[in-house]
């Protein structure tokens, strides 16, 4: 039998699926992680509609045919797991050098995307197309791909017939292929911790990053590399900041997405059912590492053509609203919320000046 964290294939799921989804439940009912339960009396439909998947259904890729397309499937999730070694800027082929760093996908997206609360891509196909507020268009999965190129590898689109572009594609659908269009999963995003009524403070943080994170990441950021001399085998643990990190653009700077990736994750081998950081140091700590130095691109800018669609917590403007930038970054972040729901109910939109 082969699971992760409520993954289950074949025969082995269905005996052990009434037992997984019982603890998946009990524990999101514990940890107020899950979405909860609809209130009696509520129409059936409605609790449909809200329902989320907790024991997900994922072939088994090493069990694909050997052939072309089961040998895709499986060089998806190698690119996913050695980014480097395949779309690295130092990779073999120069033609597939789209990638500005050494990360890999596999350092956001924990477990090749299968980990809960780990940014998992158990979805993520099931999810597209589907509108972006980023760009104020329909976004397919290819769109999707390359904004990560973009931002967190801090590299260049993919052609839509690169080897591994079909190859990501390939795998993410293979991950997707048991879940119905837009399927809800439990144990999506990297969670949802209480925000702080103040904000969060980088200087403590850097006391959490010394407590808990220097020994893996290293006092400077920088990571470890797996070969100290040739870069493309990539990172053991991959730099925080530094220019082999994510730029500025990029899902992991913004404080709420980072927050809550290493409250259930960090240090390496925490999960959220043992949370090993406080709430209140995942988001200290999270603030050290975005205040740090990191690529940065203009081009940004440009992003959400309607500025009340832009994620409250986005550290670089323009923004409807006229807190400052250091509030977007670090928050507290309910005053801005509210201000945008003022904004919305008066104006309904507010143009993004630098949208193409």
């Amino acid at each position: 039998m082969r699971a992760w964290f409520g993954l289950t294939t074949g025969k082995a799921r269905r005996a052990c699926a009434p037992l997984a989804l019982a603890l998946a439940l009990a524990a999101g009912t514990a940890l107020a992680q899950q979405t909860a339960a609809p209130l009696p009396g509520e129409a059936s439909n409605l609790a449909a509609a809200n329902a989320r998947i907790a024991v997900w259904d994922v072939p088994d890729v090493d069990l694909l045919p050997d052939d072309d397309y089961g040998r895709l499937v499986r060089y998806g999730r190698s690119v996913l797991e050695a980014s480097a070694r395949h779309i690295g800027p130092d990779a073999a082929d120069p033609a597939m050098r789209f990638a500005g760093n050494n990360l890999a996908c596999a350092n956001c997206h924990l477990d090749a995307g299968l980990k809960k609360f780990g940014l998992p891509l158990v979805a993520a196909s099931a999810d597209y197309p589907a509108y972006s507020t980023r760009t104020g268009q329909v976004a397919t999965l290819e769109d999707r791909l390359d904004n990560c190129m973009m931002r967190s590898m801090n590299g260049r689109p993919m052609p839509r017939d690169a080897r591994p572009m079909q190859a990501l594609v390939a795998y993410l659908r293979v991950l997707s292929s048991a879940l119905p269009k837009d399927a809800r999963i439990e144990g999506a995003g990297a969670g949802a911790l209480p925000e702080l009524d103040r904000a969060a403070d980088p200087q403590r943080g850097a006391r959490v990053y010394a407590q808990n994170c220097v020994f893996c990441h290293r006092s400077g950021g920088e990571g470890l590399r797996r070969n100290p001399v040739d870069a493309s085998f990539g990172y053991g643990v991959p730099p925080l900041w530094g220019p082999d990190s994510f730029n500025d653009g990029a899902g992991m700077n913004r404080l709420t997405t980072i927050a809550n990736f290493v409250h259930d994750n960090m240090p390496n081998g925490t999960d959220w059912l043992m949370p090993v950081l406080s709430a209140e140091d995942s988001w200290d700590v999270a603030a050290y590492v975005v205040s740090q130095p990191r690529p940065s691109r203009a081009a940004f800018a440009a992003d959400f053509p309607n500025l009340l669609e832009k994620p409250v917590d986005t550290p670089y403007g323009p923004y409807a609203d006229s807190f400052p930038q250091s509030q977007h970054k670090f928050g507290p972040f309910a005053p801005i919320r509210a201000e945008i729901a003022r904004l919305k109910a008066a104006r309904g939109a507010v143009l993004n000046p630098q949208a193409r």
